[in-house]
């Protein structure tokens, strides 16, 4: 068995025993958004899962070089805690960049591939561009945290108000509102398969700088932030915002552009992974270079997918080390902790809920059409940021209106978009520029079909675009009938699937989290397990 585990920001942990694999962040345990430190619960987890103990891990597979002494002795005293004196034999660190390429190549299916991570910083550098051929993979570019085009996007972030490492997608959904207004070739630039900060400062620094340039009131980008939230984008300094995350967003696509394109010269698929591949109008764009059937984004791209990266590392090496490794294809990531029927009723009834068995794929399809908000928890949680069916909150994509609905219920931003869910052979009729495989993790935006604009406006952007999950019945079974009976009801092979959480919250993990936010975001039905509870006031209200 080997162990990975990410012991930082987004920690977590995966145990690979054999073709099984576990995977699991502690945010989703500890409830602590995006935690910092050891991952304790998620390493006690994924054994749990496995049916392991600590004596049966054969490798520790830690993401991330250590620096700091403290924090090292810190690390060294947990895994003490756990797997006992002897803990150092088992121990392998994995260099950042390489643990976040490697999460993207080993899971890719492909044998020779080019692995690219981008992001803001990490071990001291910001990217990397290998060479991978039959599992060997070979490093032939950097950037160094200086030159960090995770860290520009992230300082715009700070500068336009929101939380820089974390609201990046909110510059991303804004800049949709706006036009690019500013060249920003003169901040940062690729230089061959590198990028070149011209600015020379990065973090807090280089938002003051941009905040010169711009000529923004950094002291009150707050306040404007907190007032597009709400809904107010044609403000004076609302419009300069929008235009700024317009900017940087048509700066990044550039850049991302220009990467393919020489990426592309090398004649290999693209296996790609960090935290600027969260970006999906940028994987867009890479994709349209590339090819669809040539690019892969891993589906947990950022640093929480680190402690995978280790783990998967350090078993091809083992491999090929007894010449047995070979390709790998990730189908699915319904990797985290699932929870029965018969726990399920049991704390439903610990709980005084009242509750009835249903068929969940009729039943959802149903309550969708009557155009109830229905909290859909199934099978093994999903592991990485988006939820794919197992842990969402579902509507119908044909009403508008529903946002509005969502976005109070959950506490959201107003101008950010909802994604949909849709049958795996729909999506060449749902998407305009689908030119193979469709995507299954909600990786990357395309430009929805006119029909589908008209269908389904609640999953559309206002730019045209849609961040879709195409979804296979062989892969998540009750999922697929759900939306086949919608389909068969409304006839849109398609619902709005949001994650199932309040907003700055971590995505639902057990049945007590699950009725916890439901009650909070006081959606109409949740559906756990196979068994329907109805909110107050409905059929089948509770007592």
């Amino acid at each position: 068995m080997i162990l990975g585990i990410h012991d930082g920001h987004d920690a977590g942990a995966v145990l690979i025993d054999g073709d099984r694999l576990f995977a699991v962040n502690e945010e989703r345990l500890n409830r602590v958004k995006k935690y910092r430190g050891f991952p304790e619960l998620s390493l006690r987890k994924v054994l749990e899962m496995a049916n392991a103990s600590p004596e049966d891990v054969e490798i520790i597979a830690v993401a991330g070089v250590f620096r700091k002494l403290a924090r090292l002795k810190e690390l060294e005293t947990n895994l003490r805690a756990v797997f006992g004196p002897d803990f150092k034999r088992k121990v392998l660190f994995v260099e950042h960049h390489l643990a976040h390429s490697a999460s993207a190549y080993y899971t890719s299916g492909w044998r020779d591939a080019l692995a690219v991570s981008i992001d803001a910083a990490g071990d001291g550098l910001s990217s990397s561009v290998y060479v991978a051929r039959g599992g060997e993979m070979i490093r032939i570019a950097q950037s160094t945290y200086v030159d960090s085009l995770g860290d520009f996007y992230a300082s715009v972030t700070e500068l336009l108000g929101f939380k820089p490492m974390r609201h990046e997608g909110k510059v991303m959904s804004l800049a949709a509102y706006g036009r690019p207004k500013y060249d920003l070739s003169a901040i940062i630039e690729l230089n061959g398969l590198t990028f070149e900060n011209h600015l020379g400062v990065i973090g807090v620094e280089a938002t003051r700088k941009l905040a010169e340039l711009f000529d923004y009131p950094l002291r009150h980008a707050k306040e404007i932030a907190n007032q597009m939230k709400r809904g107010k984008l044609d403000g004076v300094l609302q419009k300069k915002a929008i235009e700024i995350a317009a900017s940087a967003q048509a700066h990044l696509e550039k850049l991302i552009e220009e990467l393919g394109l020489r990426l592309k010269n090398r004649a290999l698929p693209v296996a790609y992974a960090g935290g600027v591949a969260q970006n999906v109008k940028a994987n867009a764009v890479l994709r349209h270079v590339l090819g669809d059937d040539n690019l892969w984004v891993f589906p947990a791209m950022d640093d929480g997918g680190l402690a995978f990266g280790a783990a998967v590392f350090v078993k091809a090496q083992m491999e090929r080390l007894d010449g047995k490794w070979k390709p790998f294809r990730l189908e699915h990531v319904y990797l985290g902790p699932g929870y029965g029927p018969d726990y399920v009723e049991d704390f439903l009834r610990s709980e005084g809920v009242e509750y009835e068995e249903v068929d969940v794929p009729s039943f959802v399809a149903d309550a969708l059409e009557e155009g109830k908000l229905v909290g859909l928890f199934q099978g093994r949680m999903e592991f990485g940021p988006r939820a794919l069916g197992n842990r969402s909150i579902l509507a119908d994509p044909r009403d508008d209106s529903v946002k509005e609905r969502l976005n109070v219920a959950l506490r959201r931003d107003v101008f950010q978009p909802f994604a949909p869910s849709m049958l795996w052979e729909r999506a060449e009729e749902y998407l305009e520029d689908l030119g193979g495989r469709p995507n299954e993790f909600m990786t990357m935006s395309y430009t929805a079909s006119e029909e589908f604009r008209k269908l389904a406006p609640a999953v559309v952007h206002v730019d045209g675009t849609t961040r879709p999950q195409a979804v296979r019945e062989e892969i998540n079974p009750t999922y697929y009938r759900i939306i086949k009976e919608f389909d068969k009801k409304t006839g849109i092979g398609a619902v709005l699937n949001t994650s199932f959480n309040m907003h700055g919250e971590p995505i639902v993990c057990s049945p007590a989290d699950a009725l916890k936010t439901f009650r909070n975001a006081k959606l109409d039905v949740l559906v756990v397990g196979g068994f329907a509870v109805f909110a107050r006031g409905l059929p089948g209200q509770l007592s």
